[in-house]
């Protein structure tokens, strides 16, 4: 029987203790695996970066921990919005989003930081945003993952979203090389800092928090004209067990993942991202090869140049991709989920290349992935983390359209659950 993605994922299901009251014994290897590489890894930030960064180095492995637990769902979030109208997930969004967006608001407010004043994450509002986020879109729904959703699945085993995150590093460095077209040629359009349009952060975060109550008002809305098949509750431990080896409810990693993510910009200085990390990796490995990406006008600009002539554990954000895996292998491992896939069907392969390609080309293109445009991006109040959610939903719908040439299927309304 040739396997498709949804029974990739029925055998993961059935194999994932969080799924089970009873959940299967500690995986032993795996998770010393996990710790001796956790070990290493702040060991060796320890040798090339300060002390900050490796406080950054532990919240990507809480990152990676909470990520695995709570399966938080920005990927299938969008899916199950636009094929069925299941708002649930997008209403986790607004939880996760309007805790941020406070925390980062009064971190701004204070200038509380240990890397010297906060900063968020502001981009311009231009075509590329516009063109990236649309391609991210597209690409997340027939790639099977996001950004995030491709560390922590990668770090749990799941073979096929390797496939993604090779694609997200050759995307990365497809958009490396067409720098000089995307900031020279394409007009930039300029960054809008909504404290600034609305006279600072009280006026800023009031506008924010309304925006996403309504958001979340409207997905009910929907679901009333759309009757959607109901997100699936999967059984977990109970008590300090489901902490540490169950599956959390979404809107408990909504809170958390927020919370780490104001705790990354007052250790760091900067909020969560993910892909500016891909790029680097890609151009590392051309270097490695004889290319010389030292060369492109990318990699000339003063700080992509200082990321690139470093070593990569002095990198935040690739500090914070490697916690996220190592930490999401350590969550699997000690919940007996730890699940290498044999074999991916050549067309579940393609697509995860072919997604990742446009997701790593789009999130350069639209400064950010939905991580550090649209989490990092709304919760710093740049007007740029709106409009690529409202366009990578866009791309969400014609991504859908595209799953099943690459063997998958999308949410039905007749489905018993979503």
């Amino acid at each position: 029987m040739t396997l498709t993605f949804e029974s990739l994922r029925a055998r993961e299901r059935a194999s994932y203790g969080p799924l089970d009251r009873q959940a299967p014994p500690v995986q032993p290897i795996p998770t010393a695996v996990a710790v001796l590489l956790a070990a290493l890894l702040l060991w060796g930030i320890s040798r090339v970066a300060p002390a900050t960064m490796v406080g950054t180095g532990a919240l990507g492995l809480a990152l990676g921990f909470t990520l695995f637990h709570s399966r938080f769902g920005f990927t299938s979030g969008w899916r199950q919005l636009v094929a069925v109208g299941q708002g649930a997930a997008i209403r986790a969004h607004m939880i996760m989003l309007g805790t941020a967006t406070v925390l980062f608001g009064v971190i701004f407010a204070t200038g509380i930081g240990l890397s010297g004043e906060p900063k968020g994450l502001v981009a311009p509002v231009g075509i590329g945003l516009v063109v990236g986020a649309f391609l991210f879109g597209v690409g997340m729904q027939i790639g099977g993952s996001c950004a995030s959703g491709t560390l922590f699945a990668v770090g749990s085993g799941q073979s096929a979203i390797v496939l993604t995150l090779f694609g997200f590093i050759v995307g990365s460095v497809f958009a490396a090389l067409s720098f000089p077209f995307w900031n020279g040629v394409v007009p930039q359009g300029v960054p809008v800092d909504l404290r600034t349009v609305f006279g600072g952060i009280p006026g800023a975060l009031a506008v924010s928090l309304l925006v996403m109550v309504g958001i979340a008002a409207l997905t009910y809305v929907v679901a009333r004209r759309r009757t959607p098949p109901p997100v699936e509750r999967p059984p977990s431990a109970t008590g300090i067990a489901r902490a540490l080896r169950g599956s959390w409810p979404m809107w408990v990693g909504a809170l958390v993942l927020a919370v780490l993510n104001a705790a990354v910009l007052v250790v760091s200085g900067q909020p969560w991202g993910v892909t500016s990390a891909f790029g680097l990796w890609g151009a590392k490995v051309l270097q490695w090869f004889g290319a010389e990406p030292q060369n492109w006008a990318f990699w000339q600009v003063p700080a992509n140049a200082k990321a690139l002539a470093g070593p990569v554990l002095a990198d935040r954000i690739s500090v914070l991709d490697l916690g996220i895996m190592v930490g999401a292998l350590f969550a699997s491992a000690v919940g007996g989920a730890f699940l290498l896939h044999k074999r991916v069907p050549w067309r579940i392969a393609v697509g995860a290349v072919v997604g990742g390609v446009l997701m790593g080309y789009g999130a350069r293109l639209a400064g950010g992935c939905n991580i550090g445009a649209y989490f990092s991006g709304i919760a710093s109040f740049s007007l740029h983390g709106w409009i690529w959610g409202v366009v990578a939903l866009g791309g969400t719908w014609v991504g859908l359209r595209l799953r099943p040439l690459f063997g998958h299927t999308n949410p039905k309304p007749a489905d018993s659950i979503c």
